[in-house]
């Protein structure tokens, strides 16, 4: 007979289709001689680089001999210095996880890979199941941590955040596979369950007694060692590293009712097989509906990968060059045409392009960009083809930092997860104290039978699988933080929702964040002369303030460039440069006083509510300048939504006391202070706290970052954008005030959730564990109830999306 033949999509050599094993890559199903092959396809893959095979055509290349040759790929040079980032004396990686089906996985992993010598941290993230881990690259290789993974069970392989859909497909077609044969099998015990017990009252003979038992055992059967091969796995390595774990439960619950059963079918005894496959098949529904509530859940992360492009056209010499991201080089040229999307940071080469951010800050309007503007990733090319200098590396471009920031948000739990998980852990190696304890209760002190004393030993350990109580919080904080990201607000990492929402105070800056930023010039009285002008500009274009920049709008345009001898700038008071023997000045009041410039009295009377900036030069008043800026229109309602929530406002800014009081009043914030330097804003978050607050703190991410880091959480507002994901813990991406309100009120509703699911999982075990000791619940009934309530605590969360 002719045997069916198929060539491996690597190496391109034919062989027989049985002798090839599947794997989907890209939403496709690719066919593989060996593992090598297989990993060589992802890592084109994973570069961009799948044009390869076209170039390849009818070629072929050597097969891999043996698999275990791929893991030294891992610690070759090239990998490490692609994958492997180098944090002081340590390193950090990132690792995706195969074959990851529950919470116990995730903390087995972690356990096993922080026993290692040289793992100094593991944080698995189980939404994604991403692993990072800082490591001593002299005590431990790369090629080891694989193989100490592959040793328990699963598998790992480097990160990419574009082939998670693909992970999350193959895992949930597993599973649909093994329910369908779990489903297909419960449908038809049923009718063998019904017609046994209508034999046991009407009368049945042995025969057909024995014929129905026989159909159970070959229904049961499959959906015991196929259906149920999740938790025979998980339950070995639980068993091996000698950490009982929910698999444990469930299948040393079904296997004991499956192995009375074919006892009782020669002892002609009463069988439990149709319990058997309800237990398996219930337990695996609930599980099957957990995977599709997370990838649901992760639905928005997912539309923010989509959009980052795989490859970029460089210009290099006189050609275009298609290249892999992650190859692009910081000063390169690239060019990008209508349509695409920017994947790499850089500084704009053409005289002009129009730009859609909104994916960045939820402005809808297209945004002008001029010669040398920036150009973020992540925004869209509208109307005509660009060129850029790249500025940054991919993975350090903007985009590519919000990604990663929403992928760590899960790795460092709030501590209410961690009280949870360390409840859930002890759990059941209590819960088969309990069940052992019971069936002796009831074989010797209640003198039951031995099968009724085995029965209810089954349903107490069933029953009290911690899945709930496992799910209650990563669940409630996945959904809380796709929620966020849909309001354009990114959270670090997840316990800051917890922190947040038992925040009382909100301390706020002022320029740039309640106000719009964009202040305006509305009074000028100088009489520096065009020279001295020329000097003020090139001084205010070393600066990034917006007092700075609005002023540098109104002065003459001139490309002279002044050669300073010194130039330093002084926190909340403004810039002193020296040219020679001339000492230049450019500031607010207080600078120039303390440096002895008299001031005359009517710019003093000039200033009253408005924001100002003056000039001098050898202790010579030269000019002044006067400005405004409007209110950002959310700000109004936001606030007041605060101030119902019970959150104490204070405004904290550099500016004068008639603008920062202008603002306050308008804003309704009884609580405020002018002239605030950075140090001073960082002292006054230190005294908020001896008082015992937890304190917010809402700034530009610029000159606030002292005041940020002191406080419980820093927001950042998004104007400083790039800048602001380093040195806070969210970031308002959209920059709205109602953003921050946002923040916090999420950060309650999902606390809220978390309280609510631990609640449902408490009040669950506390009702029918005691039931089913007292032999109330059968273990069809157990199985039921205990995926029942996982599933519970899943709806439950999937309420924050409302």
């Amino acid at each position: 007979m002719m045997q069916n033949k198929r060539k491996c999509n690597h190496c391109q050599l034919e062989f027989e289709e049985k002798a090839l094993f599947s794997s989907f890559i890209k939403g496709e199903e690719k066919y593989f001689c060996c593992k090598g092959c297989e990993g060589v396809y992802r890592l084109l893959y994973l570069q961009g680089l799948e044009d390869f095979y076209n170039k390849l055509g009818n070629n072929t290349l050597d097969s891999f001999v043996d698999s275990k040759d791929s893991l030294e790929t891992f610690d070759t040079q090239s990998f490490l210095d692609k994958y492997v980032i180098k944090k002081d004396s340590l390193y950090e990686i990132s690792l995706i996880l195969e074959k990851i089906h529950c919470i116990a996985c995730v903390w087995l992993n972690e356990k096993i890979l922080s026993k290692q010598k040289g793992i100094i941290k593991v944080c698995i993230n189980y939404t994604t199941n991403k692993a990072t881990l800082l490591f001593d690259l002299e005590s431990i290789k790369v090629s080891e941590i694989i193989a100490t993974i592959r040793s328990i069970g699963y598998d790992a392989h480097i990160y990419d955040v574009r082939l998670q859909e693909q992970y999350a497909q193959k895992q949930k077609r597993d599973y649909y596979i093994r329910l369908s044969v779990g489903i297909f099998c419960m449908m038809n015990i049923m009718w063998i369950a019904v017609a046994q017990y209508a034999g046991y009252f009407s009368g049945i003979s042995l025969p057909m007694r024995n014929i129905l038992n026989i159909a159970g055992f070959a229904l049961s059967t499959p959906v015991l060692f196929f259906s149920g091969w999740v938790f025979w796995k998980g339950a070995y390595f639980a068993l091996k590293h000698k950490t009982p774990n929910m698999d444990l439960l469930v299948i040393s619950g079904a296997t004991l009712a499956y192995l009375y059963s074919i006892y009782a079918s020669f002892k002609g005894g009463e069988t439990y097989f149709e319990s058997v496959v309800m237990i398996i098949t219930f337990v695996l529904i609930g599980k099957f509906l957990e995977v599709s509530g997370k990838k649901s859940a992760v639905d928005s992360l997912d539309k923010i990968n989509a959009q980052i492009p795989l490859s970029v056209n460089v210009l290099r010499g006189n050609k275009r060059e298609e290249v892999s991201v992650y190859d692009v080089k910081i000063g390169e040229i690239i060019e990008a045409k209508p349509g695409e999307c920017i994947a790499i940071d850089g500084t704009l080469l053409s005289a002009n392009a129009l730009c859609d951010e909104s994916a960045l800050n939820g402005e809808s309007l297209p945004i002008q960009k001029q010669y040398q503007d920036k150009i973020l990733s992540g925004s869209l090319v509208l109307n005509t083809p660009l060129c850029y200098q790249v500025s940054k590396e991919f993975k350090d471009s903007l985009m590519t930092s919000i990604v990663n920031m929403v992928e760590e948000s899960l790795n460092i739990h709030p501590k209410i997860q961690e009280q949870a998980n360390k409840i859930a852990r002890f759990f059941s190696l209590v819960m088969f104290f309990l069940g052992f304890m019971t069936f002796l209760s009831w074989f010797y002190y209640l003198e039951a039978s031995f099968d009724k004393s085995l029965m209810v030993a089954i349903s107490v350990i069933i029953i009290a699988c911690p899945c709930a109580l496992a799910l209650a919080t990563p669940i409630a904080c996945l959904v809380g933080l796709g929620r966020a990201i849909e309001q354009k607000i990114l959270f670090k990492e997840a316990r800051f929702l917890e922190t947040i929402a038992k925040a009382d105070t909100l301390v706020l800056d002022k320029t740039g964040t309640l106000t719009q930023g964009k202040l305006k010039v509305v009074e000028i009285k100088s009489n520096a002369t065009q020279e001295e002008l020329n000097v003020l500009a090139q001084i205010l274009r070393q600066s990034s303030h917006p007092i700075s920049q609005a002023v540098l709008k109104v002065l003459p345009h001139n490309d002279v460039v002044c050669a300073f001898d010194t130039l330093e700038q002084i926190n909340a008071r403004g810039m002193i440069a020296r040219i020679g023997e001339d000492i230049y000045l450019g500031g607010n009041f207080e600078l120039l006083e303390e440096r002895s410039v008299r001031i005359p009295e009517e710019i003093y009377q000039s200033q009253g509510d408005k924001s100002s900036f003056c000039f001098a030069k050898n202790q010579r008043f030269l000019g002044f300048y006067a400005l405004e800026d409007s209110i950002k229109e959310d700000a109004f309602s936001a606030l007041e939504r605060l101030k119902k929530m019970g959150i104490a406002l204070v405004l904290l800014s550099g500016d004068n006391e008639g603008v920062c009081k202008k603002v306050a009043e308008a804003l309704g914030i009884k609580e405020y202070y002018a002239k605030q330097s950075p140090i001073d804003k960082a002292d006054f978050i230190d005294r908020l706290h001896k008082e015992g607050r937890v304190v917010v703190m809402a700034g530009d991410g610029i000159n606030d970052s002292i005041a940020l880091g002191k406080s419980d959480i820093g927001i950042a507002m998004g104007g400083g954008i790039d800048l602001a994901i380093n040195v806070s813990d969210i970031v308002i991406l959209d920059d709205r005030i109602e953003g921050v309100k946002e923040a916090f009120y999420l950060g309650r509703k999902t606390y809220v959730f978390i309280k609510q699911n631990l609640g449902i999982s408490l009040i669950y075990n506390a009702l029918t564990i005691p039931l089913a000791m007292f032999g109330f619940v059968i273990p069809l009934i157990a199985a039921l109830s205990m995926s029942l309530s996982s599933l519970v605590v899943v709806l439950n969360s999937m309420r924050l999306k409302q």
